[in-house]
């Protein structure tokens, strides 16, 4: 007489039971999530970063910018530039370099002009407003700060970036004002859209 193993037969019919799941749900139409409104997907992300890569290396090779004086965000192809340069040139030729990216769908223009000469006080003095300033965002739960880029000039912080929301700008202002040594803020960030 042959001798059934329990334990081979509850497998076979849990693994049957399984397999017809799957097949009767293969049967089903599919149903997609509705979108979410703001929300961006990977491959999106993706591009945004090919884009803001392209657009730093079109800017680096040009020998009449200061491309390290310049901040690239990128989202959904709108492009922003921020930062400080010497005169208002620069600035145009930045925008014509970057319109020309494959992939731009728009550019915004955040970039300010310098003014007059900093010394190497008042340089390394911004640097450590700078670093300040991305500390306390950094420290703040409400606020997305990787997605804020800072820079300083005598004390003027510059905020720049995507956020999710107005209450974001905001809550980034504030923190920015707290920072022993910033002068002012110019605020140059966007909301998501």
């Amino acid at each position: 007489m042959m001798r059934i193993n329990r334990k081979v037969v509850v497998l076979g019919v849990t693994l049957s039971a399984a397999l017809s799941m799957l097949i009767t749900g293969c049967d089903r139409p599919r149903q997609d999530p509705p979108p979410a409104a703001a929300s961006t997907t990977v491959g999106t992300q993706i591009d945004d970063s090919v884009v803001t890569a392209k657009v730093k290396s079109a800017l680096l090779v040009d020998p009449d910018i200061n491309s390290f004086a310049l901040k690239v965000e990128t989202r959904k192809g709108r492009v922003q530039l921020s930062g400080f340069v010497e005169n208002q040139a620069q600035i145009d030729r930045a925008i014509t370099i970057t319109r020309a990216v494959e992939g731009v769908a728009s550019v915004d223009n955040a970039v300010s002009l310098k003014g007059a000469r900093a010394t190497v006080g008042v340089t390394l003095d911004d640097s450590i407003i700078t670093g300040k300033v991305k500390s306390a965002l950094l420290a703040d739960p409400d606020i997305k700060s990787f997605d804020i880029a800072v820079a300083t000039r005598k004390g003027a912080v510059q905020l720049s970036g995507f956020v999710d929301s107005r209450n974001q700008i905001n809550q980034a202002i504030v923190v920015a004002r707290r920072v022993e040594g910033v002068t002012s803020i110019d605020n140059e960030l966007s909301v998501k859209n």
